[in-house]
């Protein structure tokens, strides 16, 4: 009996392979443990590079006042708090994650924002998402996509809820130059989980980040599963000599 098209039984969690079943849990699990203090952890982890990446993407979704945008595996709100600016009280921003910790840290700052009555927050999961189909002007996935134990379903699922001729943003780590490969594993495997311990008292949380960012597609396996998608006009630019890329696709009209 052939083996294709049949549903695999384990999909990796960092370098290990596990039941696919269990993957869902397994990343909500190192979510929980790293919440309160990932926002921090962020800044140190990327020397404040974090923020100015998430500037450029919401930049490249040229959102504009009305717009409706989903922010998915939003987290604790940092493209949200950047989208409910720019679509004013015509529009509305959607926060989905699929993690309660994270959704309440992030309910806590959005409390603290002017712009907070045009924003829902909502637990959803990207490869089902609940809500209709052309609903969102804008859908927005930051650092999240390499979770997401099926992506070729959250891809399609995105696609599905999309507006026609909307436009979905991908920022996430990538496939560094040749040239920094070297260090950044260095610093991957090496700094990082150390300063998970030492600040975050959890090395083991950071370490299978590492090996997330390992795992996940690069650039251009990416754009072929955004076109496997239907997605058309689908392009991509590396940031910081590749260490993360932003990836812009839409849904055709």
């Amino acid at each position: 009996m052939s083996d294709q098209g049949k549903v695999p039984d384990t999909t990796h969690f960092g370098f290990q392979d596990v039941p696919v079943e269990e993957k869902a849990d397994r990343v909500r699990g190192v979510f929980d443990s790293v919440a309160p203090t990932y926002d921090l952890m962020n800044d140190l982890l990327t020397g404040g590079m974090h923020r100015r990446w998430k500037r450029l993407a919401v930049k490249a979704t040229r959102v504009r006042p009305g717009h409706h945008v989903l922010d998915l595996a939003g987290g604790t709100g940092d493209l949200t708090v950047e989208f409910a600016k720019r679509v004013g009280p015509e529009g509305r921003v959607v926060l989905g994650d699929i993690n309660t910790t994270m959704l309440a840290r992030a309910r806590v700052r959005l409390a603290q924002e002017p712009s907070r009555d045009c924003v829902d927050l909502v637990q959803v999961n990207a490869e089902r998402l609940p809500f209709a189909d052309d609903s969102f002007d804008r859908i927005a996935i930051a650092f999240g996509l390499r979770n997401v134990t099926d992506q070729h379903a959250a891809l399609q699922s995105m696609y599905r809820t999309l507006k026609p001729g909307g436009q979905l943003l991908i920022l996430e780590f990538s496939r560094p130059l040749a040239a920094v490969r070297p260090a950044y594993a260095l610093f991957s495997f090496g700094i990082m989980p150390l300063v998970g311990h030492l600040v975050a008292q959890d090395a083991a949380s950071y370490r299978y980040l590492a090996e997330s960012i390992r795992r996940h597609p690069d650039q251009e396996t990416l754009l072929g599963m955004l076109r496997d998608a239907g997605f058309v006009r689908t392009r991509h630019r590396n940031l910081s000599f590749g260490i993360v890329a932003l990836h812009i696709a839409f849904k055709s009209r």
